[in-house]
């Protein structure tokens, strides 16, 4: 959960790191004096150990990015508070200025520290962070699978061939039809270079293949192993790749309130400009785990088949129209992230309710009884089995 957080001590001297990928400055400032002094280092683990042994702060600042783990891990294996400054919260955005630089962000986090309005998120633990790195590694072979299927399929349709369909296609007989006209790229002339090329596609997609297939089965061990993630799969339309990835991404469920604090740490909830009569909504403001995004949007397309809450959640929210379906798909998704954000932060598992009534039609008929999740006042309810279903939209597992 995002948050403005209070300086650690009122006094001292605080350590704040403007990170790069090969360099990084540092701005050891001091809260009596206000004085700041500059020291641009190498980015490594010798010269954050060097910094914390010199400045003996009693705070680190740094910022949110691909560096900030191991930095942060490091300052608590030495005893030093970290604390990880949120740069996408608009409080930390100066669009008008007219300089920046590495000295400048770092004496800019130094200073929102010592006034106590630094915007800072949660580093989560080493394992969860590389629990999210395995689950975005899969995604992105199975994109990367994907565009090796249209790219055969192209080298096929190029030249005349009828292309593959459907999931038959890349089945073992389905490949073997495909592997027919496929020769070595050595071997062909240059008016048949097209079947080298074809080849190098066909291989390259086996060899991504076996990577996904490792990849999710070291997932799939996880999910078995996690108690979080089997009752997030007992909601219907709900599988292993959605509920593995809201547990990894969620975290303590007691960093947030409500639910749109939730859905604000997703990003799945609206920009806003407002100023005296004009209030505006606009688009998401996609902020936070964009794989965890994509995925719940796939599952929501899945949930409308598998689950009676979610069909009567998305027949509400279109009207039982065809226009708006995409922000309904969202809406659904939210609300789906934020059921699953209850069901940890209650400890209680997903159980059948009374499915929501669309306007001018009659809710279906649930002829196993009702079971309430929770409380009956509480928002936190829904249909539910422990039927489990294949997902899938447009190449993306959810």
């Amino acid at each position: 959960m995002n948050a403005t957080t209070a300086s650690a001590t009122a006094t001292g001297t605080m350590l704040a790191l403007d990170l790069g990928k090969f360099k990084a400055v540092a701005c050891a400032y001091d809260r009596a004096t206000t004085s700041a002094r500059f020291d641009t280092v190498t980015t490594s683990r010798r010269e954050r150990r060097r910094l914390l042994e010199q400045h003996r702060p009693a705070v680190v600042v740094i910022e949110a990015c691909t560096l900030a783990g191991w930095v942060h891990d490091l300052g608590q294996e030495r005893g030093v508070p970290g604390k990880v400054a949120n740069t996408a919260r608009e409080a930390w955005k100066c669009p008008h200025t007219k300089r920046k630089t590495d000295k400048d962000d770092a004496l800019r986090r130094a200073h929102l520290e010592a006034l106590g309005q630094l915007p800072t998120v949660t580093i989560p633990p080493k394992q969860t962070r590389a629990w999210r790195s395995l689950i975005a590694s899969r995604q992105r072979l199975v994109g990367r699978r994907v565009a090796l299927q249209n790219r055969i399929r192209a080298l096929l349709v190029g030249q005349g061939l009828a292309a593959p369909r459907g999931a038959k296609a890349w089945t073992v007989l389905g490949l073997a039809g495909i592997a027919q006209p496929a020769r070595p790229l050595a071997d062909g002339v240059p008016q048949e270079w097209w079947r080298g090329l074809l080849d190098l596609a066909r291989t390259e997609r086996r060899q991504t293949h076996a990577l996904l297939n490792q990849a999710e089965a070291k997932l799939d061990a996880l999910a078995k192993a996690n108690a979080d993630v089997q009752v997030r799969e007992s909601i219907p339309g709900v599988g292993p790749r959605t509920a593995e990835a809201v547990v990894a991404h969620l975290g303590d469920a007691t960093r947030c309130d409500n639910g749109k604090q939730v859905s604000a740490d997703a990003g799945l909830v609206p920009k806003q400009f407002q100023a005296g009569e004009t209030d505006r909504r606009g688009r998401m403001t996609r902020r936070g785990p964009g794989r965890l995004r994509q995925l719940l949007v796939a599952c929501a397309w899945v949930m409308l088949r598998y689950n009676p809450w979610a069909r009567a959640v998305y027949q509400r929210l279109t009207k039982g129209g065809t226009t708006r379906t995409q922000p309904a798909l969202v809406a659904l998704a939210r609300k789906l992230l934020v059921r699953c954000w209850a069901l940890r932060r209650d400890g209680t598992a997903w159980r059948a309710a009374a499915v929501p009534a669309v306007a001018g039609t009659e809710p279906p008929r649930n002829p196993g009884g009702a079971h309430p999740n929770r409380s009956p006042n509480s928002p936190v309810t829904g249909p539910g089995t422990t039927t489990k279903s294949l997902e899938g939209a447009r190449g993306v597992r959810a």
